[in-house]
């Protein structure tokens, strides 16, 4: 991180390495997918810029979790509202430090995030998400994403 640092995009909603190392550990958690890291990066720091609660399922998983990062079930409404630090869904910004050790792949895409308008990403089925710019798109991904478990 150290040598990347200085090569990193200008004007991150984050000033330090150990906000990057955060935000890159809520990346690795959020997908498995290389081809995504960069576009769900670029959703936190949308969300950051925008003062919008990051809203990471992983982070409210780990505060409920005590730092084990598996809960066994579905989080609920009442999950979401846990108060937290490191619950995204109740705390506005970055968890107060890294939710799990991040690999390289995600430090670079938190470092050079994609730039685009997503501010909602979620699940699609396939391993990977459906991203959406605005809520009615978001609300459509979200229709799929249930059609598609009902169906399961």
């Amino acid at each position: 991180m150290q040598v990347e640092w200085p090569t990193r995009a200008p004007d991150l909603p984050f000033s330090t390495i150990a906000q990057a190392t955060t935000l890159a550990s809520i990346v690795e958690r959020e997908t498995g997918i290389a081809a995504e890291r960069a576009r769900v990066a670029g959703v936190y720091v949308n969300r950051l810029n925008q003062g919008i609660k990051l809203q990471a399922d992983p982070t409210t998983i780990y505060a409920l979790s005590q730092g084990s990062g598996s809960l066994g079930r579905e989080l609920t409404l009442k999950d979401l509202a846990t108060p937290s630090p490191y619950n995204t869904y109740y705390a506005v910004g970055l968890p107060p430090g890294p939710i799990a050790n991040p690999g390289r792949a995600s430090l670079l895409a938190t470092l050079h995030p994609e730039k685009h308008e997503y501010i909602y990403f979620v699940a699609d089925g396939t391993g990977g998400h459906a991203f959406g710019k605005t809520l009615a798109e978001h609300n459509q991904n979200v229709a799929k994403w249930r059609k598609l478990q009902r169906e399961q």
